[in-house]
């Protein structure tokens, strides 16, 4: 197992815990200015963004990068990997660290933290980024009629008890390094940012808490708390989004992530990034940035 110090990567940044909705949220922080909030996806955590925390810094922004309930530094409590708890969660950490709103980017499962946030609390959300996850609607049907239901068929197999955390942690974490592997393009990752994601996932409580996520995500499609969320999923989107997915995607195809635009009321910007699968941020970071520093600049953005 793995110390939590390990997340506690040193950078032109500075890390501090903020309590927000009752959970201590550890996160990385740069830059002063309007803010950006980043949200993490699996099998991450906050480290994940540090090539946009520079970008995004330099471009004259306050960033903040977060370990999400359950992940890295922050708490790990039993219970709230539904998106509403999540949603609240990042909401109340806009507010605890002194700010009205922030521009919210999410990647993969942040995405969807993203999406969600942008319904349930819009006052908090000025601009959304979303990369690789289409609106949860949009998934949810892409699932159910095409072939993203295979794309994605790991989610199915996270829904047996215990095996799945065994198999995370096991042979230090080999599996992370797997995932990462098949998910990306050739090449990638590094070996710093294996290390690093492979260090993050053997910290005691990890592997349980992301996948208590997952559990949710398909459980809750035959519940009633599953049925209340995709009916109030269908408000506008009313803020200008930007969404970029990684052309070599295999986990979250292109064509399920198209078709999103039509839960925005609002300007919607979509970017394919070539050469870039699942961890467009972290594959293609200059792309990225570029795009992202340039959305976020624009004053009056464009379809």
């Amino acid at each position: 197992m793995t110390e939590e110090s390990a997340v506690l990567i040193d950078g032109p940044w500075t890390h501090r815990t903020v309590s927000a909705a009752g959970t201590r949220f550890h996160i990385a922080e740069c830059g002063e200015g309007p803010l950006v909030l980043l949200l993490h996806g699996f099998p991450q955590f906050w480290w994940a963004w540090h090539e946009q925390m520079t970008a995004l810094a330099g471009a004259g922004y306050r960033v903040v990068a977060l370990d999400q309930r359950g992940y890295g530094a922050s708490d790990k409590p039993p219970r709230g990997y539904d998106l509403i708890t999540l949603a609240s969660d990042a909401a109340g950490l806009i507010r605890a660290l002194g700010e009205a709103d922030a521009a919210v980017v999410g990647h993969a499962g942040g995405g969807l933290l993203a999406w969600t946030m942008a319904v349930y609390f819009p006052q908090t959300v000025r601009r959304l980024a979303v990369l690789s996850m289409p609106h949860p609607r949009r998934l949810r049907e892409a699932v159910l009629t095409g072939g993203q239901g295979w794309a994605g068929r790991h989610v199915a197999g996270f829904q047996v008890p215990v095996v799945p955390e065994r198999r995370l942690v096991a042979d230090d974490a080999r599996h992370v390094a797997d995932m990462l592997r098949a998910w990306s393009r050739p090449g990638w990752p590094d070996p710093q940012t294996e290390r690093h994601l492979r260090d993050a996932m053997r910290i005691p409580g990890v592997a349980h808490c992301s996948l208590e996520f997952h559990r949710w995500l398909v459980r809750s499609q035959f519940r009633p708390d599953g049925h209340r969320y995709m009916r109030r999923m269908r408000r506008p989107i009313t803020v200008p989004t930007l969404h970029l997915h990684g052309a070599l995607d295999p986990v979250l195809l292109p064509a399920t992530a198209r078709g999103s635009g039509r839960y925005v009321d609002a300007p919607y910007r979509w970017r394919l990034i070539e050469g870039a699968g699942h961890f467009p941020h972290q594959e293609r970071p200059r792309r990225v940035n570029d795009v992202l520093t340039g959305w976020l600049a624009d004053t009056e953005p464009d379809d």
